[in-house]
């Protein structure tokens, strides 16, 4: 099991406040979207130029939805997982109930 790095240990803790909890899962979608556009670049072995020129997505927004200033279209979405020979997957996952609202 990997170590977990200050970040998460932090988050671990903020997530304890209802406040920063609510905050958070309100971008979370953004996040998820974004860690696993990351994800699957790399483990296709490619740099962001190289996705760029198979999928002509410029290398500049590719950057952007990897670093969250640039939310992408299904469309984009589709054509980045076509260029990393992948099949792109959106799933609706029941919340937990927490007694927090």
């Amino acid at each position: 099991m990997a170590e977990k790095s200050d970040l998460d240990i932090l988050t671990e803790e903020l997530m304890e406040e209802p406040e920063f909890r609510k905050e958070y899962e309100k971008i979370q979608p953004e996040l998820d979207i974004k860690r696993a556009l990351m994800q699957a670049r790399i483990q296709s072995g490619m740099t962001q130029m190289q996705l760029s020129e198979a999928s002509g997505i410029s290398q500049a927004d590719i950057s952007r939805l990897e670093n969250g200033t640039r939310n992408p279209s299904l469309g984009l979405l589709k054509r980045l997982a076509e260029a990393m020979n992948s099949t792109l997957k959106i799933e609706f996952i029941p919340k937990m109930k927490t007694g927090i609202n």
